[in-house]
């Protein structure tokens, strides 16, 4: 059938009328018509890129970023992510870690560059990355081969600490009597990554960490950068979930886990746990109450379990006294 603008004139049509060329002028309109808006669409997005590369928001609102650019924020959303593969909120994140890369890399401090780039603390830095425990494991393998670990080591109540951080957070806290030992230990784990000590940098993790086994913070809610197997990260969160002055089995946290026969699992998890204290493998006692095993040395957890004790015991008071017990 005609198109009915053509209907009414069929009298004074020539009997030639080529359908397939109206149709195909038709189409061409329809083709030129997607060609340029996905021409504007790209180009809107590339400004919204530029505007964001300029700009460095130091918080960003989808509505905001809408009326900016006239745009429904729904439709910016969406035309954005179908160009880049990520949302407006996700490159700007990753503009402003990269920015944070580039500064530590050019020698600022950590420290310096988390507020320099306009995070508020250092956990905004590690909001947006997709795990909170999560090194890949390829990296791990390769013993830390293209990564940065910025690390010191410095006395503390139990002894000597070392504390191990990436960009992403705390990879390795240990504990022990000697800090060459501790930096030899580290150095054989990540042999290829690219080892900084940087006391002032990782100085804001340290002083969270001193200020914990002093008794002054009763918890260590730090990011972390791990490599973990699925069963030893449901093992970690389940000791990161005990309360502090409380202590579990192997078979409570086997039981907590849905695999209540796997206790030697649980506990090879626990001996395997890479960061002392912010993952509290201390808590974690044997069915007959006896301390048991723990990897940085059995009379530092009966130190750590009884200060810990205390703090539960006076948290309904003023003020929490400092921890007594030192190495």
């Amino acid at each position: 059938m005609l198109p009915a603008v053509l209907r009414k004139n069929q009298s004074v049509l020539p009997l030639h009328l080529d359908y397939d060329v109206f149709i195909n002028a038709e189409q061409g309109d329809t083709k030129m018509k997607r060609e340029r808006d996905m021409a504007n669409d790209t180009d809107l997005v590339a400004r919204v890129c530029a505007y964001l590369q300029e700009a460095h928001p130091q918080s960003l609102r989808l509505q905001d970023l809408g009326r900016q650019f006239h745009i429904s924020p729904y439709h910016l959303q969406r035309l954005f992510k179908a160009a880049t593969g990520v949302s407006p909120r996700e490159f700007a994140a990753s503009l402003r870690l990269e920015d944070f890369k580039t500064r530590v890399q050019g020698g600022e401090s950590i420290t310096d560059a988390i507020y320099s780039v306009g995070y508020s603390s250092s956990s905004r830095l590690y909001e947006n990355s997709d795990e909170k425990l999560g090194m890949a494991p390829s990296t791990y393998r390769k013993r830390g081969q293209g990564m940065t670990i910025f690390f010191s080591v410095v006395p503390c109540p139990l002894g000597q600490l070392l504390v191990a951080v990436t960009e992403r957070g705390i990879c390795k806290l240990s504990l022990g009597d000697q800090s060459d030992e501790l930096v030899a230990d580290l150095s054989s784990e990540f042999e290829r990554a690219e080892r900084v000590r940087d006391d002032e940098g990782v100085g804001y993790w340290v002083e969270k960490i001193i200020a914990y086994l002093e008794g002054w913070q009763p918890h260590l809610d730090l990011p972390l950068d791990l490599r973990a197997t699925a069963f030893q990260l449901r093992v970690w969160q389940q000791l990161q979930a005990i309360p502090v002055g409380e202590t579990r089995t192997y078979s409570d946290i086997a039981a907590a886990i849905g695999q209540p026969t796997a206790s030697r699992a649980v506990a090879n998890a626990c001996a395997g746990n890479p960061v002392a204290l912010v993952i509290p493998c201390h808590r974690i006692i044997r069915k007959d109450k006896s301390l048991g095993g723990y990897r940085w040395g059995i009379e530092r957890k009966h130190m750590l379990l009884q200060n810990e004790k205390r703090y539960a015991e006076s948290r309904s008071g003023d003020q929490v006294r400092p921890a007594k017990n030192r190495l």
